[in-house]
């Protein structure tokens, strides 16, 4: 009889015995008429759904074993399941193999999945990330209204985000069907932008031609986009992140003489400008348009 969940097997029972039909129990928890005879048959007999004691291959691990090689793992969580299996030994062989360690942790929950990258904090950050926070916990949606978000943001002609699978048979890893083209060095070029964007307002879309550097984001940026636009605001606050062409000592004088106020921001802290979100959102645009760009100035 095929596998049927226990609480399926109890409740298809019910069902048969409230008056059912067959047929549409079988239906119901998708499964075959005949193992629905089956489950009565061997209810009626034995008095009991469960299923009858399958031979199997004989397990390597004891109860104890299984325990260390759990907890083994939950203090260590980078010990590799070769490490483990190296000093385990089996009930049958001097030693198990590692996909034995992996079948105990995955049946204890445990899945090897890869690490969060997170940034190397100090304390100093730390306490800078602390203050910024609840200095702006109790700040109302009026106040975060008259902040301008501000960041670039670089479009490649062709990226690979591991989001694209192919499916293959065996043996077919270098067919060309199965095999996808792309540079490895600079995917076929690309090209920054500037934009900035508030609850009630947006700026232009700048395209910056070639890196960006303090000079040209003074001249090139903030003199004909930021200033104007905040002098045309006066109540709103400028944000930007801490990449070294914001803020360079030139810059946040430009900015003082300006008289543009500027939103402070800790070092190294966690992205949370919400431009990122529209970036997500342009790039998308750009690749499910119906003729994709085929170089820089179309992407431009």
């Amino acid at each position: 009889m095929p596998r049927v969940p226990a609480h399926l097997r109890e409740r298809a029972l019910g069902m048969l015995q409230g008056g059912m039909r067959t047929a549409d129990v079988a239906r119901a928890i998708n499964c075959h008429v005949r193992t629905l005879r089956r489950l009565r048959q061997r209810y009626r007999e034995t008095g009991r759904t469960a299923d009858h004691p399958r031979s199997g291959r004989p397990r390597v691990t004891t109860p104890a074993q299984d325990r260390y090689i759990r907890i083994s793992h939950l203090r260590d969580r980078y010990r590799m399941a070769t490490t483990t299996a190296r000093v385990t030994p089996g009930t049958h062989n001097p030693s198990i193999s590692a996909q034995t360690v992996r079948n105990r942790l995955r049946e204890a929950g445990l899945r090897a999945c890869r690490p969060v990258v997170r940034q190397v904090l100090t304390r100093h950050h730390q306490q800078q990330r602390r203050l910024w926070a609840q200095t702006h916990l109790r700040w109302t949606r009026q106040e975060w209204q008259k902040v301008l978000f501000t960041d670039e943001s670089r479009f490649c002609l062709t990226r690979g985000d591991g989001r694209i699978c192919v499916y293959r048979r065996r043996n077919e890893r270098y067919t060309e069907a199965c095999t996808l083209e792309r540079d490895r060095f600079g995917g076929g070029g690309s090209v920054m932008v500037w934009g900035g964007i508030s609850h009630h307002h947006r700026t232009e879309l700048v395209v910056i031609a070639g890196n960006l550097n303090a000079l040209r984001y003074r001249e090139d940026i903030l003199l004909p986009h930021v200033v104007p636009f905040m002098h045309a605001h006066p109540d709103m606050i400028l944000q930007q992140d801490n990449a070294t062409s914001h803020t360079a000592c030139s810059v946040c004088e430009f900015l003082h003489d300006s008289n543009v106020s500027v939103l402070p921001w800790p070092a190294k802290s966690p992205d949370l400008n919400p431009i990122e979100h529209v970036w997500d959102l342009l790039d998308r645009r750009v690749r499910t348009r119906a003729i994709p760009p085929r170089n820089v100035q179309e992407l431009a």
